[in-house]
């Protein structure tokens, strides 16, 4: 049926075939001819393939001026009143397209033929721009590794996987909990649903709380019983802990793929507060190596599609982290200006010359509070020729049986610390680069202290340092700025009771104590978890002899802060971030399919033989 809106012409719910013969439900928004004098009947297309209804609100379309969020529908009359066709299309098994919806698995195959249905349509004048957050970027990389027609940029933010497996859907081994707080909220929302009375309130009963405190779960045994497509694909990826096939595929990774990636402009929008921190970075280093088309990386401090707020979690970093105070365009302005480029041919100053890699740096403030409560950390925005930043140096921090952290390589003979970790009892998550976690956890940063507000914690106002499942290192105040820019590692040498565990790894800027927050503030800067079983190899676990000692490395996720004057460094070491990763059981047991637990006594050694540290990339001030 085609409509007339506002001088937008509309075609809804056209029903494109896929190659298997499933049809996937699009909108077709067509600029009015007689607005654009002189042009022909034939677009440059913008595209988005979603899962979350095509007409729908989208949370992360907002803006300084518009904090509400846009729908979807909203977003197109916009672009296409600026000479645009854009297609908006529900993925397979969401909302108006037929099909099973299989998180991830059918985007590359099912963007192909979307495009290449859209290079046959007459209003396409043979170029696609596409556009998305979150699962909308994953569907774009998706589609491009098929090197599909018409393809000529793509604006990816906050997401597009690089590798599922090691960021996104597992991460150092861990499987990320938030697909199954993401499972349940959208099985509600599926067609399915919507026809099955039974099924409906069998999802609504659901008490995720009560199930994250009832583990372990089997297929049939899960809160997603009651959908089972989506319990099955969620086990899968649970199931699935060897880095494969499975995880090698199309609509997983793009890492056996950048080859077959067109030559193209692509801009890479993240935060560092994103569980798509390393997918960024690796794309950003994948698609620009031996690449004409200009690739481009900017970093913000936010949370999940965040950006036009100044905070993450209970920490403001300052006026200036507001991506319109930066860039002097909003969310909408600044993917035209950036499609206008890419697709007419349009000069514009924030894409024609200049650094492509831009990074907040946070830190800096005062540390005292907003008038929201939040610590103000302030920080700043800066500009480089690459990724990682060329001059960076590699700073060891060396952790000693006292608790501290230094410069200085320990010298005794044997030393270490440890502590008990039990499964029955994790570690609570308290902020990070999570999202899609509610009721359970969110993301962002936060003091580092038990609160009701957070899942699992059991002793509010207690420090998680103080914990006995946590050990702390922790630098003297710093007696002037240090910068770290780029990717954060620690090199551990340990051991274990039981033949697996888990080392979690977390990165804090620890601020003084002042009158607004008479204890300090120990705020999360960034983290890491390794699985040790695949301390030697992804595609080979092994397990560990009870009482050995093994060196391992554990990536944390990259960061840009600035430990201001009379800050410390602190590192805590844990075997669990729950509910953010799942729980590390200590048996050895298939992933995702354990029936017992073990507690584990697990050692980190820090003596002249086995030197346990962090590796912090430090960037001289400028």
């Amino acid at each position: 049926m085609l409509d007339q809106i506002n001088e937008i012409n509309v075609l809804k719910d056209v029903m494109v075939v896929m190659r298997d013969g499933v049809r996937l439900a699009t909108d077709v928004y067509l600029p009015d001819p007689d607005s654009w004098p002189g042009e022909s009947n034939s677009w440059p297309v913008l595209m988005e393939r979603t899962p979350y209804d095509k007409r729908g609100l989208n949370r992360s379309e907002r803006s300084l001026e518009h904090p509400d969020p846009m729908r979807r529908s909203d977003i197109a009359r916009w672009f296409s009143a600026h000479g645009y066709a854009v297609v908006m299309q529900d993925c397979r098994g969401r909302y108006g397209s037929e099909g099973t919806f299989s998180k991830y698995l059918n985007e590359a195959e099912d963007g192909f033929d979307t495009m290449t249905w859209i290079t046959n349509q007459d209003w396409c004048n043979g170029k696609i721009g596409t556009f998305g957050v979150s699962y909308g970027a994953h569907t774009q990389i998706s589609a491009a590794c098929l090197n599909p027609p018409g393809l000529a940029c793509m604006f990816m933010d906050s997401g597009g996987f690089a590798s599922a497996y090691h960021g996104g859907i597992r991460r150092g081994g861990a499987f990320e909990m938030k697909q199954v707080t993401w499972a349940h909220r959208h099985a509600l929302l599926s067609p399915k649903t919507k026809t099955d009375p039974e099924r409906r309130d069998a999802l609504e009963n659901v008490v995720l709380s009560d199930w994250f405190h009832d583990m372990p779960w089997s297929p049939g045994h899960s809160p997603l019983s009651a959908a089972p497509e989506y319990e099955a694909y969620l086990f899968e990826q649970w199931q699935n802990g060897n880095y494969g096939a499975y995880w090698r595929r199309l609509g997983l990774s793009a890492l056996e793929h950048y080859s077959n990636i067109p030559d193209i402009p692509v801009m890479i929008l993240n935060s560092w507060y994103d569980p798509y921190v390393a997918t960024s970075v690796t794309n950003y280093t994948g698609l620009k190596e031996d690449r004409d088309g200009p690739v481009f990386l900017t970093m913000g401090p936010w949370t999940h599609g965040r950006r036009s707020v100044s905070f993450a979690g209970d920490v403001d970093f300052g006026e200036e982290a507001v991506f319109e105070h930066h860039f002097g365009l909003d969310y909408l302005q600044y993917r035209l200006a950036w499609f206008d480029t890419c697709l007419k041919g349009k000069k514009h100053e924030q894409f024609d010359a200049g650094k492509p890699v831009t990074l907040f740096i946070m830190g800096g403030g005062k540390g005292h509070t907003d008038d929201t409560g939040r610590l103000t950390h302030g920080g700043m925005w800066q500009s480089f020729d690459d990724w990682p930043i060329q001059n960076a140096r590699i700073m060891p921090l060396y952790f000693d049986q006292s608790g501290t952290l230094s410069r200085q390589r320990q010298t005794e003979r044997e030393a270490f610390q440890e502590y008990v970790y039990d499964p029955r009892q994790p570690t609570p998550t308290i902020g990070g680069a999570v999202t899609s976690g509610e009721p359970l956890m969110c993301g962002g940063a936060f003091d580092q202290r038990e609160q009701d507000r957070f899942f699992g914690c059991v002793s509010p106002g207690r420090e998680l340092r103080d914990r006995p499942d946590v050990i702390s290192f922790e630098t003297q105040p710093f007696e002037e700025d240090l910068v770290v820019i780029g990717p954060v590692s620690a090199k551990l040498w340990v051991s274990s009771s039981c033949p697996d565990t888990d080392f979690v790894v977390k990165l804090l800027d620890v601020h003084p104590p002042n009158t607004d927050f008479p204890e300090g503030f120990a705020m999360n800067v960034t983290d890491g978890i390794l699985r040790v079983r695949y301390r030697e190899s992804w595609e080979e676990p092994t397990l560990l002899e009870p009482g050995e000692v093994y060196e391992i490395e554990i990536e944390l996720f990259a960061t840009a802060n600035l430990f201001k004057k009379g800050h410390r460094v602190r590192v805590d070491i844990a075997s669990s971030n729950f509910p953010h990763f799942d729980v590390n059981p200590n048996t050895g047991e298939p992933e995702g399919g354990w029936t017992t637990t073990m507690r584990a006594k697990n050692r980190i050694y820090m003596d002249a033989e086995r030197p346990s540290r962090i590796l912090l990339p430090v960037v001289e001030r400028k």
